[in-house]
């Protein structure tokens, strides 16, 4: 049976309709991206186990530190809250096109205003350092011996193509292209990300081994370095690795400024308004956490004395509202009015 010509329906913008599906085409990229840090926000806020009540280490011995640690602590919490101040600043002004565009210093503030905030707390315990491998590994370890809330507790272990996600139950579903409604597409957007992440540490620990001669691995037969690896090849990787945290996802951010990176967000159709504020939450979050290990270790009091006489730009923000709302909560008026008086 023929078909009737007035069955057939012809688009009145053929071209049109070609450039949104183009558009779309290059948004996917940066649509999973912004799934993935969507994700990790929405299973923080709908854990049952984000309270800071679970950090395990404000039950030890408070550290002694020294004046000059002291001084190291206060300069990288500045660090952190300068760079958190200038992110919120930028999501504050909510013109999306300025957002849009924003992204080449937005992307890695917020990676920097974390790092800075694990500094201080790493400082702290004794880890003095600014090689960020060093430091990331080291708050890897932390997440493993569970000295963070169970909603941040996952990370991914395991040699190269035999990944495993660990506290993550839902983590092995195939994740869906959109922004996760419920905990199971959380956890599996999650777990794609924790698994391609891994993946590019590998390659970039085998890059670097590679390169070594001193270092490299070689064929067994020839002598020569190895081009192709076999999973016996990967397996002696590993170690130098570490695990895989929510830190080497944030450390992403930092990657993906780089100037084609970028490029394909600026261009891409997702909701940068969304973007920004899972990230700020993101940051907001894991910087609190920190400054509750801070606090703990100078004494909240001197803690308390130093966030009320930060410069004129922070004072009064977001540092002192988590002062107030988490940390003397959390650290207990007795011990404040203690340190206050001593």
């Amino acid at each position: 049976m023929r078909e009737k010509e007035e069955d057939k329906v012809v688009s009145m913008f053929p071209e049109e309709e070609q450039n949104q599906e183009k558009v779309w085409q290059k948004s996917i990229p940066a649509q999973v991206f912004l799934n993935y840090f969507f994700a990790i926000n929405y299973h923080i806020q709908h854990s049952s186990d984000n309270g800071l009540e679970q950090l395990t280490l404000l039950q030890e011995e408070k550290p002694e530190l020294s004046e000059q640690d002291l001084e190291d602590i206060k300069r990288l919490l500045l660090n952190s809250w300068s760079t958190e101040y200038a992110l919120r600043s930028t999501a504050e002004l909510g013109d999306e096109a300025y957002m849009r565009n924003a992204l080449h210093w937005t992307f890695p503030q917020a990676y920097y205003a974390v790092f800075a905030g694990l500094q201080a707390f790493l400082h702290t315990r004794g880890v003095k350092t600014n090689n960020e491998a060093w430091v990331l590994r080291e708050a890897g370890r932390l997440v493993v011996k569970n000295m963070y809330p169970r909603a941040i507790g996952f990370y991914a272990a395991g040699h190269y193509d035999d990944f495993n996600v660990r506290r993550l139950p839902l983590a092995h579903y195939k994740p869906a292209l959109q922004i996760a409604g419920k905990e199971l597409e959380a956890q599996a957007q999650i777990g794609q990300f924790l698994r391609t992440t891994r993946r590019q540490k590998a390659k970039a620990v085998r890059q670097q081994v590679q390169a070594n001669p001193s270092t490299a691995i070689r064929s067994s037969r020839s002598g020569e370095v190895l081009q192709k690896f076999g999973p016996q090849h990967w397996q002696q990787l590993t170690w130098r690795m570490g695990y895989t945290t929510l830190f080497d996802l944030l450390s992403r951010l930092r990657i993906s400024s780089s100037h084609r990176e970028v490029e394909r967000f600026v261009q891409a159709a997702i909701d940068f308004k969304l973007f920004h504020e899972s990230l700020l939450e993101i940051v907001s979050y894991l910087n609190g956490i920190h400054e509750c290990y801070v606090a703990q270790a100078m004494g909240l009091g001197n803690y308390s004395k130093f966030v009320r006489e930060l410069p004129k730009h922070l004072r009064g923000s977001f540092a002192e509202v988590r002062l107030q709302k988490q940390i003397i909560p959390l650290l207990g008026n007795e011990d404040y009015e203690l340190d206050q008086a001593a």
